[in-house]
């Protein structure tokens, strides 16, 4: 998918490549090269190979200015060009046009929320927004009344209500609230990528937070990551990127918050507007960060009873699941790829993703 360079940083981005086409695989070349900054909701780690540090330093805060600036304007609720939105939807407006930087990722986040049968569903902002998952802190939250969450889901808002015309955008549901949590920072990462392929960088990884995209190979060596177990325990498991790949991973975050001995996660299942149980963690490897951020989220929800069905409706062909009980559920292909630490780790293995 080509992704057109943001126009705040059009001009910067061409003088940068016109400055640095003489500097790639020139000059003094450091083997690796660290850069990282914030965006996102975590610390996103920049680590390329056979770049000079001036010119990765150079890279790495053309990427930090556009990163930044995609998480302001597709933030669901601080007063980005994304509520704004949703403001006009809520009013029943009719068509609208919708800002530029924010059309790509509707259009993507519709095609997945359509194969993933909805269970990924960036339309159901307001039950964010009703759990508290919207900016306020986990000591101020609270299970919302049965009888709110009721009205969103009698309401059934999905991302079939958007409907889409050229630059122009309008729903047919008053209820649609659009939150990108599940997709922006894969989005975000693949259009990262796409930079780096833009300035000649043809080894790199991008590390946000324990989810990665990686290009080439490190000194010829496969990328990997270490994937974190349920909740904060230590690393549950390895896994080895081959070229153009991501892997991201959904489990509760630490906004989760207890009531009443009891824990609730922002995993929200859209069919009941609570958060998804059976299910502690979900680990997608993809060739792009966007559909493996979505679809984990997508399998998370659909739990250890229907995953590879769903799975294999959003094309993705490699996962591992970890239900309530501690089981580890994986395909073939997957398995092959994975190495977890505790070998006596319970394992079910399933038919083969085609």
């Amino acid at each position: 998918m080509s992704m057109p360079a943001l126009p705040h940083i059009r001009g910067a981005l061409t003088g940068l490549l016109l400055a640095g086409a003489g500097v790639i695989g020139c000059g003094t070349e450091d083997p690796v090269s660290r850069g990282h900054f914030d965006a996102f909701g975590s610390t996103l780690e920049i680590t390329l190979i056979g770049v000079d540090r001036q010119q990765a330093a150079e890279i790495t805060q053309t990427l930090k200015a556009d990163l930044q600036y995609m998480e302001s304007v597709w933030h669901a609720w601080n007063g980005s060009a994304v509520p704004r939105m949703n403001v006009m939807f809520n009013r029943g407006s009719a068509s609208f046009a919708a800002p530029p930087s924010v059309l790509p990722l509707l259009h993507l986040a519709k095609s997945l929320s359509e194969q993933s049968d909805e269970l990924f569903n960036p339309a159901i902002g307001h039950l964010y927004r009703e759990w508290g998952f919207q900016g306020r802190p986990a000591r101020c939250l609270r299970p919302p009344e049965q009888e709110t969450i009721d009205l969103v889901l009698a309401a059934r808002p999905s991302m079939r209500d958007i409907e889409i015309d050229g630059f122009h955008v309008s729903s047919r549901n008053k209820l649609v609230k659009l939150d990108f949590r599940g997709i922006q920072r894969g989005f975000a990462i693949d259009r990262a990528i796409a930079r780096l392929q833009e300035f000649g960088v043809q080894n790199a990884s991008i590390n946000a937070g324990g989810d990665l995209r990686a290009i080439g190979s490190r000194d010829g060596h496969p990328w990997s990551i270490a994937i974190r177990g349920p909740g904060v325990g230590g690393v549950f498991a390895t896994l080895k990127i081959s070229g153009n790949e991501a892997a991201f991973t959904a489990r509760p975050h630490i906004s989760s918050f207890t009531w009443d001995g009891e824990t609730y996660h922002e995993i929200i299942d859209p069919r009941t507007g609570h958060p998804a149980k059976d299910t502690r963690s979900v680990t997608v490897l993809h060739a792009n960060a966007s559909t493996a951020d979505a679809a984990a989220t997508a399998l998370f929800i659909a739990g250890p009873k229907d995953w590879h069905r769903v799975a294999r409706q959003m094309g993705v062909r490699y996962v591992m699941l970890t239900d309530s009980y501690g089981q580890v559920h994986m395909n073939p292909a997957m398995q092959a790829r994975v190495k977890l630490q505790n070998s006596s780790q319970k394992v079910i293995i399933s038919e083969p993703l085609v």
